[in-house]
C-alpha cells in the first residue's frame, strides 16, 4: 500500500511542477523561444519512438514522418471537420470554455493515435518480414504516399492543408505542459520496457533476428509491436504539432522531415534514449540559434553535424544512457579524488 502512495504523490507532485513550469515558461519566455522550445519537445518524441524501431529493434525505418502526418492530420479533422457537429449534441464538447479544450485535445490525441497505430499495424505487418535496405525503401515509400494522399483529398484541404485549427494546446499556458508531459511519459515507457524481460526480446532481435527466432523469440510480433508503439507516439506528436502550430500542409511531413528524425536517432546512438533526446533537441534548437549567421547558417550546421559523425561514427552516446546510476558514480569518483 505504502508503494502506491509513493507513487501516486511522486506522480501528482510530477505533473504540478510540470504545470508551474509551464505557466511560467509561457508568462516570461519570448513567443519565438517558447515555440523553438516546444518544437524541440515534438522532435524528441519522434526521435525517442523512432527509436524504439531503429535502435531497440535493430530495423531501419525512414518513414516516421508519414505516422507524423496520419496524427496530425486525423486529430486536426476532429476539431476542425468533426467537432462542430458533435457539439451540438454534447455540450461538453463546445470549445468556449477550458474543460472544453481540454476534453477536444484529448479526444484528437487518443484519435490522432490510434489512426496512427492502425496504421502502423498494416504497413508494420507485411514489410516487417522485410530486413535492411529494403524495409528502409518500403518505409520511406509509405511516407510518401500518405503525402501524395493528403494532397489529393480536398476534404482536408489538398495542397492547401489545414487552417483554422484550434489552438488547443496553448490553452489555459497548458502549451508546455501537454508536450513534454508526453516526452516524460514516452521516455519512461521505453526505459522500463529496456528493463523489463520482454524488452530483452527487442533488444535479442536487434543483436541476431535469426538467433531469437531460433531460442523461440516471435521476431515478427516483436517488430510489429515496436512499430505500433512508434506510430502511436508519432500520431501524438502530430496532433500536437497541429494544436498548436493551428496550420497543417502535406509539405510539413515531407521526405525531409523522415529523414531528419532518422538523423536524430542516428546522431544520438542507435538504441540510447538519452542520445536521442539530446540530439533532437540540438538537430531542431540549432539551426535556430544559427540564424544570426544568415546565409552561412545551414553550412555551419552542416559542418557540426559531419564532424561529430566523424568523431563519433556510433553516435554521441551508441547504446549508452544517462542515468541516476551515472550521476551517483560521477559524484563517487568526485568524492574519490577529493580524498
Amino acid at each position: 500500500m505504502r508503494f502506491w502512495v509513493n507513487r501516486l504523490l511522486g506522480v501528482t507532485g510530477a505533473l504540478a511542477l510540470l504545470y508551474a513550469i509551464s505557466v511560467w515558461a509561457t508568462e516570461n519566455l519570448q513567443e519565438y523561444y517558447f515555440k523553438v522550445i516546444i518544437l524541440c519537445g515534438i522532435y524528441i518524441i519522434l526521435a525517442v519512438s523512432l527509436n524504439l524501431v531503429n535502435g531497440i529493434t535493430g530495423q531501419f525505418s525512414i518513414g516516421h514522418g508519414g505516422f507524423y502526418a496520419v496524427g496530425a492530420y486525423v486529430g486536426a479533422a476532429w476539431t476542425v471537420l468533426w467537432q462542430p457537429e458533435a457539439a451540438r449534441a454534447l455540450p461538453l464538447l463546445q470549445l468556449n470554455t477550458l474543460h472544453g479544450h481540454i476534453v477536444n485535445l484529448l479526444i484528437a490525441l487518443m484519435l490522432g493515435a490510434f489512426a496512427a497505430g492502425c496504421t502502423g499495424f498494416l504497413v508494420g505487418l507485411p514489410s516487417l518480414r522485410l530486413r535492411g535496405d529494403y524495409l528502409a525503401i518500403v518505409t520511406l515509400g509509405f511516407g510518401e504516399v500518405i503525402r501524395v494522399v493528403l494532397l489529393n483529398i480536398d476534404a482536408v484541404g489538398g495542397a492547401r492543408g489545414l487552417i483554422g485549427i484550434p489552438s488547443l494546446v496553448q490553452s489555459g499556458n497548458l502549451g508546455f505542459f501537454w508536450v513534454f508531459l508526453f516526452v516524460v511519459l514516452l521516455i519512461a515507457i521505453s526505459r522500463n520496457l529496456l528493463q523489463s524481460s520482454y524488452g530483452l526480446a527487442f533488444l535479442a532481435v536487434r543483436e541476431d533476428e535469426v538467433a531469437a527466432d531460433a531460442t523461440g523469440v516471435n521476431t515478427t510480433r516483436v517488430k510489429v509491436t515496436a512499430f505500433v508503439l512508434a506510430a502511436v507516439f508519432a500520431g501524438i506528436a502530430g496532433v500536437l504539432y497541429a494544436h498548436f502550430f493551428i496550420n497543417i500542409s502535406p509539405d510539413t511531413f515531407d521526405m525531409n522531415t523522415s529523414i531528419i528524425i532518422t538523423t536524430m536517432v542516428v546522431l544520438g546512438g542507435s538504441g540510447s534514449i538519452t542520445g536521442s533526446v539530446l540530439a533532437a533537441t540540438f538537430l531542431t534548437a540549432m539551426p535556430e540559434l544559427l540564424r544570426d549567421f544568415k546565409e552561412y547558417r545551414m553550412v555551419i550546421f552542416s559542418t557540426l553535424l559531419i564532424l561529430i559523425m566523424l568523431t563519433r561514427p556510433q553516435g554521441l552516446f551508441g547504446h549508452g544512457e544517462l542515468g541516476y546510476a551515472t550521476f551517483q558514480r560521477l559524484i563517487r569518483s568526485g568524492r574519490g579524488k577529493t580524498l
